[in-house]
Parts: structure tokens; sequence; C-alpha cells
């Protein structure tokens, strides 16, 4: 269950993250206004692979990790953002969050944000980057996975049928 909190001093946290820092007082007041900061406990899954993704996440306090299949992807800490890849697309969560301690996050609805990419286009610009360093670090971790022994073993296991792909999907 998460809780929502109001923010005493709404952009201070978002002034301080990396995402955020290009943004005039203006624009800060504007995404402040489109946001609530919820807290969730240690333990909480924030996104679940496979499932819709209906929020935009942004954390400010607390860490948690990123697993796709199983396989960690990523440590996220505060200014790190997870849930964008489902709102752009409409498609399903790409991978699993779970929270490692108690964590306070900015949560946006997808009209929130739609909003944030209008209001702040500096913000879009270094999301699109960062979605950009996200895959190059996924495949360079597939790549690695790949070559392992298990990997080939589990390749094996389930050969290209005569269309070039497993036939086995979800």
């Amino acid at each position: 269950m998460m809780a929502i909190r109001r923010m005493q001093k709404p952009f201070t946290p978002l002034r301080n993250m990396k995402l955020f820092s290009g943004c005039t007082t203006s624009e800060l007041n504007r995404i402040s206004a489109l946001t609530m900061l919820v807290e969730a406990k240690q333990g909480h899954v924030l996104a679940e692979e496979g499932k819709p993704g209906r929020e935009f996440f942004i954390i400010a306090e607390g860490t948690a990790t990123v697993s796709r299949h199983g396989l960690k992807l990523a440590d996220l800490k505060p200014g790190s953002f997870f849930g964008e890849m489902a709102l752009l697309d409409g498609g399903f969560r790409t991978a699993t969050v779970v929270a490692d301690t108690d964590l306070s996050i900015f949560v946006f609805s997808p009209a929130e944000f739609r909003s944030l990419q209008n209001v702040a286009p500096t913000v879009a610009r270094r999301m699109l980057a960062e979605m950009g360093k996200r895959l190059r670090l996924t495949d360079d971790l597939l790549d690695a996975e790949s070559s392992s022994p298990a990997w080939q073993t589990r390749r094996s296991a389930k050969a290209p049928d005569s269309e070039g792909y497993g036939s086995d999907t979800h």
C-alpha cells in the first residue's frame, strides 16, 4: 500500500534532481502541481513486468531494484525514474521494480506525464537520452548473458521455428 504525503516546498526535491536541473522556477512550480509525493514500504512492487503501466515514477528518497525475467538490470536511487515506456507506447511494463527500502516517490498519471512533456521539453529530451542509455546497457547485459554456457543451453532447447523465432509466444 502506498501513502500520499503533501510536499512542504513543492519543487525543492525536484530542483535537486538531474532530470529537472535545467528547469526554471516557473517550470518547477508547474511540474510540482502535476504530481504528488507518495510513500511506499520496503518490498513493495512498484511496477510488474508484463502488467499494464499506468504511472510514471521518480524516486525522491530510498532505493529500488529493476529486474527482467529474474535478471537484475539496475539499482535505482533518488533522482532515478521509471515507468515511462508503458506510458509512451501504451504497452506493458518491460521490467519489475521493487522497493529495497522505504521510498518517497513522485507519481505521475498518464495525463500528468503528457503534461510534464509539454511543460518542460528539456525533461522529455533527458528522458529520451536516459532511455537510449538503458537500452545500450540492457544490450550489453544480454550480450554478456548470451555468451554464457547456461544461455547457450537454454537457447539450444528453444531452437527457432521455420519463421525464425521460437513459437512459444505468450
